[in-house]
């Protein structure tokens, strides 16, 4: 797994909050791995944080503001990153938000909003990267799901949930179609994982009082390795699927959950 002299577009490489999210996580395993990291991020304050993690990995990072959902934003984004590098090899579609609720709590606005970010997102990123990776002769798109988008995960968190299936989905179509033209693309579906995302959007599913240590051991519980997995064990999951070690598979999902989609209970 090297990524020597090839430019990899990160969308949603910041961290919402202190700690490592997968994406800021994802740009510094691809970035010790010899790639040029373009890290994007709606909040340029995370585009910047992701950018000095990976130069402190001895990589090089862009950071650039871009909301994934806003066409304008990303070509802007893809333009720049294709000046300063020369064109794009892989594109890690990272970004993603939700709500906590099912369908009494969800509005249609809600839905919408969500759907713009996880889904129609790809389309956008997708329509503007593709060309720049034909101009290379093929490239690897890996987008990031989760295990909400395949099973029900204990409490209702409708949006997401539906937005996420429709990640692997979209994400199936885009490989047949680009196949033959030397382009993968595939899915990465994280179970629990112990993220910054987590205390602000789901503790309070698991706890009244939204208590980030209860919320941790109940989750910790509900995995059969008795514990949440890390940003870094995403990231590296990321890493396989675009890099040249992954080069005979393609629309496809690779499941990184310490085993709880397979418990019945």
């Amino acid at each position: 797994m090297q990524f020597n002299d090839k430019t990899i577009f990160v969308g949603g490489a910041g961290s919402s909050a202190p700690g490592w999210s997968i994406g800021k996580a994802s740009c510094v395993v691809l970035a010790r791995l010899g790639a040029r990291i373009v890290a994007v991020d709606r909040s340029l304050d995370a585009a910047e944080d992701a950018a000095r993690e990976v130069r402190k990995a001895g990589g090089t990072a862009l950071p650039l503001q871009a909301d994934v959902a806003d066409a304008s934003a990303m070509a802007g984004a893809v333009a720049q990153a294709t000046r300063k590098y020369g064109g794009i090899d892989v594109y890690i579609a990272n970004a993603g938000i939700g709500k906590m609720g099912g369908v009494a709590e969800t509005d249609p606005t809600d839905l919408h909003h969500i759907h713009q970010v996880n889904v129609q997102s790809l389309l956008i990123g997708s329509k503007l990267i593709i060309p720049a990776m034909l101009k290379r002769g093929g490239g690897s798109i890996v987008t990031v799901s989760s295990i909400a988008g395949i099973r029900y995960v204990g409490y209702p968190h409708l949006a997401y949930s539906v937005t996420k299936a429709a990640v692997i989905h979209f994400t199936r179509m885009l490989a047949q179609e680009y196949a033959e033209q030397g382009i993968r693309a595939n899915t990465v579906v994280p179970g629990l994982i112990d993220t910054p995302r987590i205390q602000a959007n789901v503790a309070r599913a698991y706890s009244e009082s939204a208590s980030a240590d209860a919320m941790r051991a109940a989750r910790n519980q509900q995995v059969p390795m008795r514990r949440m997995g890390s940003a870094w064990e995403v990231a590296n999951a990321i890493a396989f699927l675009a890099s040249d070690g992954a080069s005979y598979i393609t629309g496809t999902e690779l499941v990184v959950d310490g085993g709880i989609t397979g418990k019945f209970n």
